[in-house]
C-alpha cells in the first residue's frame, strides 16, 4: 500500500507527498499537463523540444545538472503523447536543491537564441538518427497518420516532421512554456525520505511565489470509430519485409484497458506467446513477432507488429496473425493461461513499487488521470479480468474495418 497526502498551494501547484524512511534517498517528481497531442499541428515537437530546453539555463541557475550532481543528484525526463515528466533523485538530506532548481525552471528558462538552435540541432540530429536513418525508424511516422486522421496521436512525440522544429522562433517557445510551464498545470510529487511537514514548508517557500498563469488548454478533436479498413504500402531499404497491425481500443480510464494489456501478453510477450510459439517458433512465418498497446490517456492502439521471414509472402503472415486473433473470439482463453499473465503483471507492478522513484511517477501520472488510489488499486483491475472479459474485447476490437495495417516492403520486394 502506497500511502500518500495531496494538497494544493494556492498558485494551483498540486503537491502528493509520500514518506519512505527506510531510504536514504528522496525523489521529486514534476509532471507538467502537456504532451504532443496539446501541439498545435502545425507546430508539432515542441513538447519534446522542451524537455531538452528544460535542462539549459533557467532564470537564477546557469547550468542545471552541474548543480544537481555537486549535490550527489541524478536527474531525466521523458515525454510522452499526454505528459511531460522530469524526476530528479537526490540523498534525503539535499533534496532542497531539487526544490530549488525545479522551482528555478519553472519560474522561466533563460531564453536565449544561442540555448534555443543547440537544443533544436540536438532534436533534429535525434529526429534523423532514430526515424530517418535506421531500418524500419519510420513506422511510427507513417502508421499514426494511418490510424488517426483528426486527434492529435497522428504524429509522434517528436513532431511531424524536421521543418516544424527547424522554424521554431524564440517568442513560439517563450509562448508555449508560459502557457503550460505553469503551477497550474503541474503536478509535483516528493516521495522518500521527507517529512510531510518539510515537503510542505520546501513547496510553499520554492514554488508557492511563482505566480499562477490559467494555463489555457487547446481543443482538440475526437477521432471518430473507424468503420473500414485502412491499408498502405511503403519501400524502403531495410532487410526484411515487415507488418504492423494497428487497431483501436479504448484509453487509459476504459473499463477494457485492462483486458486488452493482459491480450497483448498473451498473444506477443515473450517466447512463451501464443504467436511466438506458433508463428514464430512453430510455422516459422516471422523472425520476431510482438504485440503490445501504446497506454495512452485517450483511446489508444493495439498494434501486432512482425517481421517476415524470407520467402514468406505479406498475404500468408497477415492471413496467419488474423487466424490468431479470431481464436481469441472463438474460444475462450482457459483460466491457467490467464492467471500466468496476469502473475507475471503483478510481478512486475510489486517490483516497479520497489523503487521509490517508480511511485513517485506513477503518484503522478494516477493524479493526472483523475485516479489517484490506482497506485493502490491497479492490480485489482487485473485480477478482475476473467475468460468472458477477454473474449468479448476481443470480438469488439480484432475486426478488420477497426484496423489500419502497414505493410512495409523491403526494396527488393517486387511484389
Amino acid at each position: 500500500m502506497i500511502q500518500y497526502t495531496k494538497f494544493i498551494l494556492d498558485n494551483g501547484l498540486t503537491v502528493i507527498h509520500h514518506y519512505d524512511n527506510s531510504t536514504q534517498v528522496c525523489a521529486l517528481n514534476l509532471l507538467y499537463k502537456v504532451g504532443s497531442r496539446n501541439e498545435d499541428p502545425q507546430k508539432t515537437g515542441f513538447a519534446h523540444l522542451f524537455e531538452h530546453l528544460m535542462f539549459g539555463g533557467s532564470e537564477n541557475v546557469p547550468e542545471f545538472d552541474t548543480a544537481l550532481q555537486a549535490a550527489g543528484g541524478e536527474s531525466n525526463a521523458f515525454t510522452s503523447n499526454d505528459i511531460t515528466n522530469y524526476y530528479v533523485t537526490l540523498p534525503a538530506n539535499n533534496i532542497e536543491t531539487g526544490f530549488w532548481l525545479d522551482s528555478d525552471r519553472m519560474l522561466s528558462l533563460d531564453f536565449n537564441q544561442k540555448s534555443l538552435d543547440v537544443q533544436k540541432n540536438v532534436v533534429i540530429e535525434e529526429f534523423k538518427e532514430r526515424y530517418l536513418n535506421q531500418p524500419y525508424g519510420d513506422v511510427w511516422l507513417k502508421v499514426l497518420p494511418l490510424a488517426y486522421k483528426h486527434h492529435p496521436y497522428n504524429w509522434p512525440t517528436i513532431g511531424k516532421e524536421i521543418s516544424h522544429i527547424e522554424n521554431a522562433d524564440l517568442q513560439q517557445v517563450k509562448d508555449f512554456f508560459f502557457n503550460f510551464y505553469a503551477p497550474d498545470n503541474a503536478i509535483l510529487v516528493l516521495a522518500g525520505n521527507i517529512s510531510l511537514e518539510d515537503t510542505k514548508r520546501l513547496a510553499q517557500k520554492w514554488f508557492g511565489s511563482i505566480e499562477k498563469r490559467n494555463t489555457t488548454i487547446p481543443k482538440y478533436p475526437i477521432e471518430p470509430a473507424q468503420t473500414e479498413a485502412r491499408k498502405e504500402h511503403i519501400y524502403n531499404d531495410v532487410p526484411l519485409d515487415l507488418i504492423v497491425k494497428a487497431y483501436h481500443m479504448g484509453g487509459r480510464l476504459d473499463p477494457d484497458y485492462y483486458a486488452c494489456d493482459l491480450l497483448s501478453d498473451i498473444l506477443g510477450s515473450g517466447k512463451s506467446s501464443r504467436m511466438f510459439n506458433k508463428l514464430v517458433k512453430e510455422k516459422r512465418l516471422f523472425s520476431e513477432l510482438d504485440t503490445y498497446i501504446t497506454g495512452d490517456v485517450d483511446p489508444g492502439l493495439f498494434l501486432v507488429e512482425g517481421k517476415l521471414m524470407k520467402g514468406v509472402d505479406f498475404e500468408t503472415a497477415e492471413k496467419a496473425i488474423i487466424e490468431e486473433l479470431n481464436l481469441l473470439k472463438t474460444s475462450q482463453i482457459e483460466q491457467n493461461e490467464l492467471e500466468k499473465v496476469i502473475n507475471k503483471t503483478e510481478t512486475n507492478i510489486l517490483f516497479g513499487d520497489m523503487s521509490v522513484l517508480n511511485r513517485a511517477m506513477k503518484l503522478a501520472f494516477a493524479e493526472f488521470i483523475g485516479d489517484l488510489e490506482l497506485v493502490n488499486t491497479e492490480i485489482n483491475h487485473y485480477l478482475a479480468v476473467n475468460p468472458n472479459t477477454l473474449q468479448n474485447v476481443a470480438k469488439n476490437m480484432f475486426i478488420e474495418e477497426n484496423c489500419s495495417t502497414l505493410y512495409y516492403h523491403a526494396k527488393n520486394d517486387n511484389k
